[in-house]
Parts: C-alpha cells; sequence; structure tokens
C-alpha cells in the first residue's frame, strides 16, 4: 500500500482515485473546486479544496511524506507546470504529471516531474490500433518500438502446436498467454496446441507483430 497525493480532480483525476482506492492505497486528493473535491471522497482517504499553485498550502500537506505525487490537472497548462515545480522544490520523492503534447512534455520534465502520462494521446494510439483490424483485441504500449497484443489465433495455426509452428525463431514473437471464453491460460510451453475461438498474448517489437499478423 502506498500513499499518494492526487492533485487535480477532473474526469481523469476521478478515474484515478476510484482506481487507487479500488487497489487499496492511500490517497490525499485535492482540487480548488469544491465540487470535483465532494465527487471524489468515497474514494480517498482525505481531501482538501485549495490552491495547489500557492506554496504554503502544498507545503503544508507534507509532499514529502508521500511515495507519489500525481499532478493530474488538465486544460490549464500553467497551474500544472507551476504545481510540479514546486512539489519538487519541497522535497516530492516521485512526481507524476499530466501532458496532453510532446511539448509540454518536456517543459514538466525539466522543471520538476519524474515521469509524464498522456492519457489522451495513450488511448487515441489504443483505439486507432485496436480498430484498425478485425483480428486485434487489445494492445499495450511498453516502448516507441516494443507491445504487447491480444490477437486472433491465425486459421493455418489452428490444432498445431507452439512448437511446432516454432513461433520465436522464425518470428522473434513471444507468446505469453493463450486466452479463450475469457479464461487467460499463462502455462506457455512447445506443446500448447491452438484451438478454435481462442486468442494470444504476444510480446515484440510493433515491427515483427505487424508483419507476422499482417497488421
Amino acid at each position: 500500500m502506498k500513499s499518494i497525493l492526487l492533485i487535480g480532480l477532473g474526469r481523469f483525476g476521478r478515474h484515478i482515485a476510484a482506481k487507487l482506492d479500488e487497489l487499496g492505497h492511500q490517497v490525499m486528493a485535492i482540487d480548488i473546486k469544491e465540487d470535483r473535491v465532494d465527487a471524489v471522497l468515497p474514494f480517498v482517504t482525505n481531501a482538501q479544496i485549495g490552491d495547489s499553485t500557492n506554496e504554503d498550502f502544498l507545503g503544508s500537506l507534507g509532499v514529502r511524506n508521500f511515495d507519489v505525487c500525481i499532478v493530474a490537472i488538465g486544460g490549464n497548462f500553467q497551474n500544472s507546470l507551476e504545481t510540479t515545480s514546486l512539489l519538487k522544490e519541497l522535497g516530492a520523492k516521485l512526481v507524476v504529471s499530466r501532458a496532453e503534447r510532446d511539448v509540454q512534455a518536456k517543459f514538466l520534465l525539466r522543471n520538476g516531474a519524474d515521469e509524464v502520462v498522456y492519457p489522451e494521446k495513450q488511448m487515441a494510439n489504443w483505439t486507432a490500433i485496436r480498430y484498425s483490424a478485425d483480428h486485434i483485441f487489445d494492445y499495450i504500449e511498453l516502448t516507441e518500438e516494443y507491445a504487447i497484443f491480444e490477437v486472433e489465433v491465425p486459421k493455418e495455426w489452428l490444432g498445431k502446436t507452439i512448437g511446432e509452428i516454432d513461433i520465436r525463431r522464425k518470428y522473434n514473437i513471444n507468446i505469453m498467454a493463450t486466452k479463450k471464453n475469457g479464461e487467460l491460460n499463462i502455462t506457455i510451453s512447445p506443446d500448447v496446441k491452438f484451438t478454435e475461438g481462442q486468442t494470444m498474448l504476444v510480446l515484440g517489437s510493433n515491427k515483427d507483430i505487424q508483419k507476422c499478423f499482417h497488421i
């Protein structure tokens, strides 16, 4: 369990608060708007109404004591940048800030952010890849070059084992799991045989996966 300071309670911040609550973490939530603070009260350990660009207010929260400080402010980059900078000046251990564009990420990283997240960009990438081909069911980007795809098992692989197809040697791709009727099987060996209605989670470079599965 971690202690987390969450600043900015718009839609993105509220989703974070709800998920952190589900995962059992302790969350202090901050926003300048009372209605937003009220909306997350069921999901957080504590919440305060305040201006995160005010150094005295931010300092009163004891940011050094939190394992992670998340700046989820959207729509006002100046406030996000000032909050990020103040958090680092006040001794925050780990600052994760939201960016909407690459140029914002550069400024945030130069002014105190340890890491940057792109909710809109990441969701746009996922949507474009997920719905651009009928045989792709999920996608997780690991780096700019590598990703995990959930894909339909090619028809020519049905009835054959992983060992018979020799996927790793031929395609430079690792099969991490198979999935059928919502059940995930992570016990992967050369003897695993592909069956109708099955999907698989594969790890590899985007280039290799796209070539292998005609994405």
